[in-house]
């Protein structure tokens, strides 16, 4: 099963964690992963290559991580819903993967997800 943990601060998603494999397919000709997968790196991406959003980004071969390093500012916003639709898109593919996606959203204390 993949697991997609979200992380909010005062009523923004400031960052996620995604890891597992969907086991839909066969290892490599999986298409739930294939989607998750495409997802989380548009997602990434978009936030440090083209927002230039300073994010904390981990990639520990089954699981990755961002958090976004300073929510609050004014370059964080749209890094804030990007991350909010990738949300919502995991949310639609857990709907339709009959139980092969789980997606949890985390209430966080600080600004900077923890």
């Amino acid at each position: 099963m993949i697991d997609a943990e979200f992380l909010r601060y005062d009523g923004s998603f400031v960052g996620f964690s995604v890891s597992g494999h969907a086991g839909s397919g066969p290892f490599g000709k999986d298409i739930m992963c294939a989607a998750v997968s495409s997802a989380v790196m548009l997602t990434a991406n978009t936030i440090t290559d083209f927002l230039y959003c300073k994010a904390d980004v981990k990639n520990t071969g089954n699981r990755i991580m961002l958090v976004i390093k300073d929510p609050d500012s004014a370059m964080s916003i749209a890094a804030k819903q990007a991350v909010a639709s990738f949300h919502n898109h995991m949310e639609l593919l857990a709907q339709d993967s009959k139980g092969k996606i789980n997606v949890t959203v985390k209430e966080v204390n600080s600004r900077k997800g923890r």
